[in-house]
């Protein structure tokens, strides 16, 4: 899979760019806040349809576009992705509600036909690395839990609707149990939002299981490599329902022991989820929120048994972080038949020498990879006699 055009309108600090897009590596170089990551950003929109910069989508509309009634902020991509051409179209729409402020809202079309959101993520891959994103292993469990869903999201089509019903439903739900809580009533009226949550909930497990098993079995091969054989690195998934437990009177000793849950199918975990949720059910009224549910699941890395979030060092997080990105792309060429495009921000300036080279050299099949820096010097010859450099300023693209 490979990008051939790409334009922005009024998209972050681009009043307006229309490319061609090369095939391979794609140096994009510039000062700080000129655009270079905008880029990334807006690539990596057409896969997830979120941000990761921006805490609303109405930030990504250009704050100096002429002030009007309407505003629309459009990505437009043309795509190869196996023997197809595609054309992906996404459009954030600003309109002033006049006295009620402003309301934003999205539209996306692929082929020309407009779609439902939640319909097309996936079907244009990205893998994004940049050296913030050490916060999945290092930050909170809400910044792990989105890594995962933003994967999955791009090889599972239904995941993305069934965490959208789960927490809609989640919702329902703590505002019924704050209520009971509170005024008292009948419990049995959680009965219907504890089948909601159950049965999408039970889903988002299973579907969990499956890619942190089989994107650990990657990224311990890679970490191997990078480490020289010196760590080993494991993904331990912690549910907040888990489908296993430890069989009754057995001693549980503190050694970091591998659990194998993929022998639990969909209506096994639901089966169980919904006799948790009962036995939890007087503790979460007295709370007036859900406890359980893979609203709370959270993730733990580990080098040699140590976890990397409480104990790691810059330098091994950086190198676990590195692996799990390997990993990944791998991981959804498996999943989905297709090389994701590969979108760096200034992430070799990270890397030491030998880093950079062992990146570069798992690179070496994808079709499409932006790597940015500002400072193009960082990178060898040999790797620059092999890739296109663009420069971009004040969100322009200025050929040389």
């Amino acid at each position: 899979m490979y990008l051939t055009h790409l334009s922005l309108s009024n998209f972050r600090n681009y009043i307006r760019l229309d490319t061609s897009m090369p095939q391979g590596t794609l140096v994009v170089m510039g000062d700080n806040a000129q655009g270079k990551t905008s880029l990334l950003e807006a690539i990596y929109y057409l896969a997830t349809f979120t941000s990761f910069q921006a805490g609303q989508n109405r930030e990504l509309i250009n704050f100096l576009a002429p002030k009007a009634d309407l505003l629309v902020g459009r990505i437009v991509a043309e795509y190869r992705r196996g023997p197809k051409n595609h054309r992906l179209e996404v459009r954030i729409i600003q309109e002033s509600q006049g006295f009620n402020g402003v309301r934003v809202r999205r539209e996306a079309l692929l082929d020309g036909t407009k779609k439902k959101i939640s319909e097309l993520v996936g079907h244009f891959n990205a893998v994004l690395f940049l050296p913030r994103m050490m916060s999945i292993i290092d930050g909170t469990p809400t910044e792990r839990r989105r890594y995962l869903d933003l994967a999955i999201s791009q090889t599972n089509a239904h995941y993305t609707a069934s965490l959208s019903a789960y927490n809609k439903a989640l919702s329902q739900r703590n505002a019924l149990l704050k209520t009971l809580s509170e005024r008292g009533g009948d419990p049995e009226q959680l009965a219907y939002w504890d089948e909601q949550i159950i049965q999408t909930g039970a889903f988002l497990i299973r579907a969990r299981i499956q890619a942190i098993t089989e994107i650990e079995e990657q990224a311990a091969l890679i970490h191997s490599e990078l480490t020289r054989g010196a760590e080993r690195l494991r993904l331990s998934y912690l549910p907040a329902y888990d489908p296993h437990h430890e069989p009754a009177n057995q001693m549980v000793l503190n050694f970091d022991t591998p659990i194998d849950r993929n022998q639990f199918t969909r209506e096994e975990i639901a089966t169980g989820f919904e006799a948790a949720l009962k036995t939890a059910r007087r503790a979460e009224i007295a709370r007036g929120q859900t406890t359980l549910g893979p609203h709370r699941d959270d993730v733990q890395f580990l080098a040699n048994g140590v976890d990397l979030g409480v104990y790691g060092s810059r330098g091994q997080i950086r190198t676990a972080l590195l692996s799990l990105k390997i990993a990944e792309i791998n991981w959804m060429k498996s999943k989905t038949g297709y090389w994701p495009v590969l979108l760096l921000d200034e992430v070799l300036a990270e890397l030491d020498t030998q880093r950079r080279a062992d990146l570069i050299a798992h690179l070496t099949d994808i079709k499409q990879a932006l790597l940015t820096t500002t400072d193009v010097d960082l990178f060898g010859s040999d790797f620059l006699e092999n890739a296109t450099v663009w420069q971009v300023e004040n969100g322009r693209r200025i050929d040389s």
